[in-house]
């Protein structure tokens, strides 16, 4: 079964900025440990932000590429952020390869 999970924001849940960071940080870490790993993460809308320099979960990112999650970033949010030389793990994609990606997979969970 083909897992993709689609991340919208830089944050998990409404309140305080600082809470959603914090459970953003703390999903992407125990996602990391488990031992079944998505078989891909989409990020969009301000989502990319966690994939460009000074983010706090570049680390998080970085291990679930290596661990053979294919993280797409949408280019057409990285162009509108100005983020185009700033993005730092995972691999840029459009629109049509996000639309494919979702459809060819059995399971989607949207954050």
């Amino acid at each position: 079964m083909k897992k993709t999970i689609v991340i919208t924001d830089e944050r998990i849940g409404k309140g305080p900025d600082e809470l959603g960071s914090k459970l953003m940080g703390s999903f992407l870490r125990k996602l990391c440990n488990e031992g079944r790993k998505p078989d891909a993460i989409v990020l969009y809308g301000t989502a990319v932000n966690l994939a460009a320099d000074g983010s706090a979960v570049l680390d998080a990112l970085d291990l679930l590429t290596r661990a053979g999650v294919d993280l797409i970033v949408c280019g057409t949010c990285v162009m509108y952020y100005e983020l185009k030389d700033k993005i730092r793990v995972g691999r840029v994609g459009d629109m049509q390869q996000l639309v494919g990606l979702l459809m060819a997979s059995d399971s989607v969970v949207t954050l």
